[in-house]
């Protein structure tokens, strides 16, 4: 799918951060056995997959505007996981886990930049 041409000017790519807290956050779902949904689970519930986000953001692909606005989204909800709970190891944080496969801290603050950018050009 095409990014709308007056979108042009934003960086629709994740950061090498975002990359990298999506491959922290697959180790340690295969390390702890959970966090994050699966297609199959997230299709069912109608909402995105952290799992499949993860695998996007590992390797780098470039982000659709739908799925910015998701991503933000997703982590205004889940705010309280973006730090492992206290007593419990980081692959033990379900929470904690999906919030990494999403891109982590730095997934947020890339998803409130964009979405800034594409309301700005919405308005123009």
């Amino acid at each position: 799918m095409a990014i709308p041409k007056k979108y042009a000017h934003i960086d629709f790519y994740p950061t090498k951060q975002m990359q990298k807290n999506a491959i922290r956050g697959l180790e340690l779902r295969e390390r702890g056995g959970g966090g994050g949904l699966t297609t199959r689970e997230a299709g069912e519930q109608k909402i995105g997959s952290g799992v499949a986000r993860a695998v996007q953001l590992k390797h780098g692909r470039k982000l659709q505007p739908d799925t910015v606005r998701r991503m933000l989204a997703f982590f205004q909800r889940h705010k309280k996981n973006a730090k492992v709970d206290p007593g419990k190891k980081p692959e033990q944080d379900r929470g904690y886990v999906a919030w990494l496969l999403w891109g982590g801290d730095a997934g947020f603050t890339y998803a409130r930049r964009v979405v800034r950018q594409m309301s700005k050009a919405d308005e123009g």
